[in-house]
């Protein structure tokens, strides 16, 4: 049965492409930003056009076209032409809408979880295959993983904990800022920091990672923005893409993606030797089971 037309979110057809300079526009140059402006007015033109010709129509250097390339996850200017050529040809369909005072609650309903299917799709596009695979192997060897989040990312990091604890990991979840800048220090190159904030601009959490790179530590980071601090402290990095839906500071849909690479590090280190993994999840499961009704 179709829904209501009041409660349909039509959605829009919007290449990857877009979906990565959309993510990472706020933190572009002014120049590199007349560039995305461009690509994003005149995609079908775009394809045809040389790295000089793109940079003297927007009045900028061939460097910066390709400096903007690379902050949206390509190796440069020819890379991106040909992954913007297939998206033109099957591109991404978006459900983006933003919240509305007089939205009724079956409205609500389907703009949340239609935007949380969205950020799914749209980290598909940004998440780094080779990133993801450097984040198992330093995890999965590691002594200890220490895991950061503050505020609205805190619950991220102790789920992160709790996955990693059940693989026989040894993991601590922290927020407080005072115990990360500690504990992070004491770090070694044996041991792995994560932190997790999706603006990446905690500066809790980014000292405590540059604590821990200092230390020696390898750094992963998980976060929205390819340009922010926290980048700039971390050895690896997985990106997520997600458009918010409701209140602006609140990282909504983003959470969503954010757990699925935690997931996806946890299932990944299991079937790493997934007899192993098995066996500790099964006694986790026991040990608790009396706990339960």
């Amino acid at each position: 049965m179709k829904a209501p037309p009041e409660l349909r979110v039509e959605p829009v057809n919007v290449p990857g492409c877009f979906v990565r300079i959309q993510g990472t526009y706020g933190t572009l140059r002014t120049a590199e930003q007349r560039v995305a402006d461009f690509i994003l007015a005149h995609a079908e033109e775009l394809i045809y056009l040389t790295v000089t010709e793109l940079a003297e129509r927007t009045q900028t250097s061939e460097s910066t076209v390709v400096r903007l390339c690379q902050k949206i996850g390509y190796k440069g200017y020819q890379e991106f032409k040909i992954m913007l050529a297939r998206d033109l040809v099957g591109p991404a369909e978006t459900v983006y809408e933003q919240i509305a005072p007089s939205d009724s609650l079956e409205t609500l309903k389907t703009k949340i979880f239609q935007a949380n299917a969205q950020a799914l799709k749209d980290t598909i596009e940004v998440l780094s295959d080779a990133e993801l695979s450097r984040a198992v192997d330093a995890i999965a060897a590691c002594r200890k993983v220490e895991v950061y989040g503050i505020g609205g990312s805190a619950p991220l990091a102790l789920d992160a904990y709790h996955k990693f604890m059940k693989l026989g990991i040894t993991a601590v979840s922290l927020s407080d800022s005072d115990l990360m800048a500690m504990s992070s220090a004491l770090l070694t190159p044996a041991d792995v920091a994560l932190g997790i904030s999706h603006t990446g601009g905690s500066r809790d959490v980014c000292d405590a990672m540059e604590h821990a790179q200092r230390a020696g530590a390898t750094t992963i980071c998980i976060t929205h923005r390819a340009t922010s601090p926290i980048t700039k402290v971390s050895d690896i990095k997985l990106f997520t893409a997600a458009k918010e839906t409701a209140f602006g500071s609140d990282a909504t849909s983003s959470r969503i993606a954010q757990l699925s690479i935690i997931d996806t590090l946890y299932a990944a280190i299991a079937n790493r030797d997934y007899e192993t993994a098995f066996a500790r999840i099964q006694k986790t499961r026991e040990a608790s089971a009396g706990k339960r009704y």
